[in-house]
């Protein structure tokens, strides 16, 4: 399909298509062996033999264990969906992400993001079943060309210690992210602490509370597949915001290391983390939402419950039969002659 994939929509996509498509083989060996994060994401095409190519959907594994997947790119080839015959581009659109969803028997939750004012977007995905959790907002920044080499970021207190990102500081991380993620992206992403480290290529920095052996805060660079600058995750654990200030602008330069432009995100309604990004001479750019979907086996559940109450019905026969506990029968005549209630209780056996 390579061949194919000409059109302007899906152009700046080739150096991906071609390192998915390379690694195929590869990469279906190794997940037999082992497990380990994918090599290259999958990718769906939708194809016509009149039309030619109508659009893509590019999904990548977001954990290990393959319980989290993620739609990175959705794209129309709009010159072919405009020939006589061709779909609509919300039936293509459509069809794509229904076969991703089902393409992955193994995935139990999806995540996306999509732009604010991508209405027709949204409703696709409200159709497959996606909800929003968090509204994010982009960041553009463009870090100063004289602080390409800045100076070491020194921690604000003497309580904290700077540390670098590696498998010993790896837990660290992982209880941050635990705690700044709200509760149900949580259980969502299904993150391990080998996940953390698959998703950061191997470079952060944390400050970290001697005395309570917990991160506090952390900068990293993530992986990401999608087009555009690098981009870089500030994590700050809730009881911290006040570390919001200069040394923790440092502590990004010294993460960024001369690399520019860089994209960062902040939630829409936390005001200290705009305030510090307006001060590091960030420019907002626009407003994302994280949409997620749940993917519930009704079935398996319905099967497993009819096989407990089989096995129940059983059994039944041979539980143990408890003494039936007397009751007072003539509770009322009882008390007419002023018995006393053991007396009651006597009459009735």
């Amino acid at each position: 399909m390579l061949p194919h994939l000409q059109d302007a929509a899906v152009l700046d996509l080739q150096p991906l298509l071609q390192k998915a498509l390379l690694l195929q083989t590869p990469e279906r060996l190794l997940s037999r062996l082992v497990r380990r994060p994918p090599l290259a994401p999958e990718v769906l095409v939708a194809h016509s033999g009149g039309v030619g190519l109508l659009g893509l959907c590019v999904m990548r594994r977001l954990n290990r264990s393959g319980s989290c997947w993620g739609v990175e790119e959705l794209r129309l080839c709009r010159g072919a969906l405009s020939e006589p015959g061709s779909p609509s581009s919300r039936q293509v659109e459509g069809a794509l992400l229904r076969e991703a969803l089902h393409c992955c028997p193994g995935a139990s939750s999806w995540i996306t993001r999509v732009a604010a004012g991508h209405q027709d977007r949204l409703a696709l995905l409200r159709e497959q079943g996606f909800q929003p959790l968090l509204q994010e907002t982009l960041w553009y920044w463009e870090p100063d060309p004289a602080g390409a080499s800045p100076p070491a970021a020194v921690p604000p207190s003497d309580e904290l210690q700077l540390r670098p990102l590696n498998h010993r500081s790896a837990p660290l991380l992982w209880h941050l992210e635990q705690a700044t993620c709200p509760a149900q992206l949580r259980q969502l992403l299904d993150r391990r602490i080998e996940d953390v480290l698959d998703q950061s290529e191997g470079r952060g920095l944390l400050w970290v509370d001697t005395s309570r052996q917990q991160a506090v805060a952390a900068v990293r660079r993530l992986k990401n597949l999608r087009l555009g600058p690098a981009e870089l995750e500030v994590s700050l654990h809730p009881g911290w915001s006040h570390l919001h200030g200069p040394a923790l602008a440092r502590l990004a330069l010294q993460q960024a290391g001369g690399l520019s432009p860089l994209r960062l995100r902040s939630d829409s309604d936390d005001q200290d983390r705009e305030h510090w990004l307006s001060e590091l001479g960030a420019v907002a750019e626009g407003e994302e939402l994280l949409m997620a979907r749940s993917v519930w086996r009704r079935q398996e559940a319905r099967q497993l419950s009819r096989q407990s109450w089989r096995l129940d019905t059983v059994l039944d026969p041979f539980k143990p039969r408890r003494r039936p506990v007397p009751t007072p029968l003539q509770r009322g005549v009882a008390a007419h002659h002023g018995a006393q209630p053991h007396q009651a209780l006597g009459s009735g056996r």
